[in-house]
């Protein structure tokens, strides 16, 4: 047993510190201005980078909630339609917790995959959960 203790230390005093992360993941926030009736929003390409998600998709959702057409203009989106900042942000804290955050762990780090038949799937690297989404 003493050979086996001096080999286990050994392999302990081998081993990479662990790394205990204390950043949370906090969702971000649009930048946003109004222009006449039609709600600019600065940092969205921003916003969906942070999120690792397809401004695309972003953008659909956006729409289909608010009910307003929205463009893209460049880095920036326009909403046309004159809108609380409060309302959007909402929206897209809605759309961080059904499409980016894993349901399990609560952590951020998941992907979007295509099982087929229009069906997707919320994938979790960290837990590996899978959780189907629409």
């Amino acid at each position: 047993m003493d050979e086996y203790e001096k080999l286990l230390d050994n392999a302990y005093k081998n081993l990479p510190e662990r790394v205990v992360g204390t950043e949370r993941f906090e969702i971000p926030k649009f930048d946003m201005y109004t222009e006449g009736n039609k709600t600019m929003v600065r940092n969205f390409q921003g916003v969906a980078d942070k999120l690792r998600r397809n401004s695309d998709l972003l953008m659909k959702f956006l729409s289909k909630e608010l009910a307003v057409p929205i463009t893209r203009e460049g880095e920036r989106v326009v909403i046309h339609r004159k809108l609380i900042p409060d309302m959007v942000n909402r929206k897209l804290e809605e759309f961080t917790l059904k499409y980016v955050v894993c349901r399990e762990c609560k952590k951020p780090d998941t992907n979007i995959v295509d099982i087929g038949h229009g069906f997707k799937q919320l994938v979790c690297e960290v837990c590996g959960a899978k959780n189907s989404i629409r």
